[in-house]
């Protein structure tokens, strides 16, 4: 893992910081992805150490947001979302914004989000995502019938299937069964699995194949396209010593970065994953150690109320350490003006 595994949007906003920061930043947004769905209370803490040093990067609060809404955290993920809204201008997540009004308890204010001007704005998934977020928040006001009536939009179509089919299909049935119409819910969730079925999702959908590194094949080509390039040049020759051979393998890993540089096709070096893979947690360590007196600039936002917790936590803190402050200083004085006597 090197941080180049980033999407190039991301990365384009990563290479913005200095070259120290941007390796410590890309790699900790590449663990905090890989360990989204699985690990989400580790995948957050990778994105707040990303936020130590690129605070100020849209797709780092982002990363912020979502891995703390994954955790659970909704308080924390409101507030990186909205200052992510605020860097980006974009309402992405506005629907997660909502969810996260339910998950603190506030169901009313989820629905204010719902019908937000900026609501309006979202593409046909946003809309759904936000009929979904709006009838779980009638639900938890003791509104089944409500519920239900927050469905039934004109995504809600059985007869055609789209990416969110299945989840919005499966939502109004279960907001049917709430008001005792069973047999319509179990003719939405039959529909559901249709769909799923037409997409390629739920069983029929292929398995993801991830890379994990250098395969003996993919090496054993590479060797011979080597000796073949050696072949072609006779003024080479074979490499008569050690350093010769340790000359090889550094010309390539350059020439990768160039291409990767340059957006061309790029092939990893397995040695140079490994060592960066086995020297990655203790670099993480070092450094964490080297931020403990950082700010933590990834708790600013634009909505007070949300941070209001933090701020009277901040004031108590700054109370105590002038209190303590205010102390040695008139230590200080007291003897200084013993000394003069």
């Amino acid at each position: 893992m090197t941080g180049q595994e980033l999407d190039r949007p991301t990365m384009l906003q990563v290479r913005t910081l200095e070259a120290r920061n941007a390796e410590w930043v890309a790699r900790h947004l590449v663990m905090a992805g890989r360990l989204l769905d699985d690990e989400p209370e580790l995948a957050f803490q990778h994105a707040l150490a990303a936020s130590r040093r690129g605070g100020r990067l849209a797709a780092v609060r982002e990363a912020v947001g979502l891995t703390a809404y994954s955790a659970g955290h909704y308080g924390e993920a409101l507030r990186e979302f909205r200052t992510f809204r605020r860097i980006s201008g974009s309402n992405v997540h506005l629907p997660l914004m909502a969810d996260c009004e339910r998950g603190l308890g506030r169901p009313d204010r989820a629905l204010d989000v719902v019908r937000s001007p900026e609501a309006q704005d979202l593409d046909a998934p946003g809309k759904v995502e936000l009929a979904i977020v709006a009838s779980g928040a009638r639900t938890d006001l003791g509104q089944p019938e409500a519920a239900v009536a927050e469905l039934e939009i004109p995504q809600l179509d059985m007869h055609r299937a789209f990416s969110y089919s299945p989840r919005l299909f499966r939502a109004y049935a279960d907001a049917l069964s709430g008001v005792g119409r069973n047999e319509e819910a179990a003719t939405w969730r039959q529909q559901a699995g249709v769909a799923e079925d037409a997409l390629g999702m739920g069983e029929l959908e292929e398995p993801e194949i991830i890379d994990l590194g250098w395969d003996e094949e993919e090496e054993a080509r590479e060797e011979e396209a080597r000796k073949a390039r050696q072949a072609k040049t006779p003024e080479a020759g074979q490499p008569e010593s050690a350093e010769a051979d340790a000359e090889q393998p550094e010309g390539q890993a350059q020439a990768e970065e160039a291409d990767f540089e340059t957006a061309a096709d790029q092939t990893a070096q397995p040695a140079a994953d490994f060592a960066a893979q086995e020297t990655l947690p203790e670099e993480i360590e070092d450094a964490e150690l080297e931020l403990d007196d950082a700010e933590p600039d990834y708790f600013e936002s634009d909505d007070a109320e949300s941070d209001e917790d933090s701020i009277e936590l901040d004031v108590l803190e700054h109370e105590d350490s002038y209190e303590d402050s205010a102390e040695n200083t008139g230590s200080a004085g007291n003897s200084d003006s013993r000394n003069a006597e």
